[in-house]
């Protein structure tokens, strides 16, 4: 395959939609290595042992042209591939969804629309855009007013059913993190709330908003209060249509702000959307929720998300959780996140022979795992197919780090990759390319399960030990990618 550049990628990309299904064997496997014959010498091992991670590692990079083991450690074991899965989660959206696939969020009504009246229910229809923001939103409520809408007689419905609901991605993560919210059908600023305090006097100003660029609507429905403790800073107290926060004083110092979880979407974006609508001079009563769309309803603005494709690359920049759940579920037309996890899990056992398993399509759960070789033989298969090539376009591109395992910028040789890093693990899988299109497919999974699973519920944010071990793990990756670099391009 001639050599791609990423902006050629991205362009084909947006033009088209995706391509067939991997519909024949593929032309290169990762071939079984000889038996001794890719054991890593004494420089590898002793990279390995200063790292100091204790738990597991496995490890291997194979030629990309060929197939071929270049060099190997345990790299059948399976471990938590954390955000390594969203690579996953990439390829089976884009051949079940299509790269012209978008996300829409509809405003629509039943009942009769005339100069300005709507004698009926006013709906906003989540289609599970999991990027749609406030000043998104804000624009939906701008081309409401435009179409001349000025009054509402019914009722205000929400329709979340679009994806299945789930009050947080995964069970085993303290309340308080932004990274772990619910999903639903009808999601806002990636299912958060702003929580802003500054200091007045002996006491604090403190608001929630759906903070965005242009404008920070005030939120009802998250509440917060001061209490007189030390630990834990945040805690949450659900209520039927509410999220009750309590923050610890001496925690919050002068001024600051953090994004905190909502687990009732659908209410967070009606509200919100009802503010920006008073704006316009549109009264609209309080939001109800609907899991099923009103027989007879008729559009009267919508707004398209984006391309799939650069749905997917701000995904895998940046990691976020809640827009690989959003595409995975939308991708398997899943009733739930279980029956979606076992249905890639289905998919990708058929379509590249892994044996692993899928519990989500964030890896932020508990029940995934996969091995180095499991993760190299995806993507030795994948770059055979145009689905798989627009992964390539779509993965962080890095320079190959120096012999100290610093990143460097991009040169002679690049590294496209995605990380996975969770309490204990830390991940790295994708491509190194030399200047003459040379490639090395790699893949390194190292965690301490034991020990991550040591850590209580509530300390599992920033617990004692984590940051170091990260530290080290993410040396030894680019120690070794330096090391492939030099000995194999």
């Amino acid at each position: 395959m001639g050599q791609l550049t990423r902006r050629g990628v991205l362009a084909g990309l947006l033009a088209g939609a995706a391509g067939a299904a991997w519909a024949e064997a593929p032309l290169v496997s990762l071939r079984p290595r000889p038996r001794g014959a890719v054991t890593p010498d004494a420089a590898a091992a002793a990279l390995v042992k200063a790292a100091k991670l204790g738990g597991r590692l496995g490890y291997i990079v194979a030629d990309a042209a060929t197939g071929r083991v270049l060099e190997a450690v345990e790299e059948t074991v399976e471990l938590p591939p954390a955000s390594v899965t969203k690579v996953m989660t990439a390829l089976f959206a884009l051949e079940k969804l299509g790269a012209g696939h978008r996300f829409a969020t509809r405003v629509m009504y039943r009942g009769s629309f005339a100069q300005g009246r709507l004698e009926g229910d006013l709906i906003l229809a989540g289609g599970g855009d999991p990027e749609l923001d406030t000043d998104a939103l804000a624009e939906l409520v701008a081309a409401l007013a435009a179409a001349g809408l000025r009054e509402v007689t019914g009722q205000f419905l929400v329709y979340t059913g679009a994806l299945p609901e789930r009050e947080r991605i995964a069970s085993d993560q303290p309340d308080y993190v932004g990274y772990n919210p619910s999903v639903s059908g009808m999601m806002l600023n990636f299912n958060r709330v702003n929580f802003g305090w500054k200091q007045a006097g002996a006491g604090y100003d403190m608001a929630m908003t759906a903070e965005g660029a242009r404008v920070a609507p005030p939120v009802r429905m998250a509440t917060m209060t001061l209490a007189e403790r030390d630990l834990p800073v945040f805690a949450y107290k659900a209520a039927a249509a509410a999220d009750h926060w309590s923050v610890a004083r001496g925690a919050l110092g002068k001024a600051g702000g953090r994004w905190l979880p909502v687990r009732h979407p659908g209410i967070y974006a009606g509200e919100v959307f009802a503010w920006l609508a008073a704006a316009q001079g549109i009264a609209l009563g309080p939001p109800q929720l609907r899991r099923d769309l009103p027989a007879g309803a008729v559009v009267l603005v919508q707004r398209e998300g984006a391309p799939l494709p650069e749905l997917l690359r701000r995904m895998l920049k940046f990691s976020t959780n809640l827009t690989a759940e959003a595409v995975g579920l939308a991708a398997s037309a899943a009733t739930s996140q279980e029956a979606s996890g076992a249905a890639m899990t289905a998919w990708a056992r058929a379509r590249f022979g892994v044996s692993g398993r899928f519990g989500d399509h964030s890896g932020l759960g508990p029940m995934t795992r996969l091995s180095a070789a499991e993760m190299v033989s995806v993507l030795i298969q994948a770059r055979q197919d145009p689905t798989g090539v627009q992964l390539l376009g779509l993965l962080r591109e890095a320079g190959v780090p120096d012999a100290t395992g610093k990143p460097q910028s991009k040169a002679a040789m690049r590294v496209q990759a995605k990380s996975g890093t969770m309490n204990f693990v830390s991940n790295l899988a994708g491509y190194v390319t030399a200047a003459n299109g040379k490639t090395l497919v790699f893949a390194i999974f190292a965690a301490d399960v034991a020990r991550r699973e040591a850590v209580p519920v509530a300390q599992r944010d920033q617990p004692k030990g984590n940051k170091a071990w990260v530290g080290r793990a993410h040396r030894l990756q680019g120690q070794l990618l330096h090391r492939w670099a030099g000995l194999y391009l």
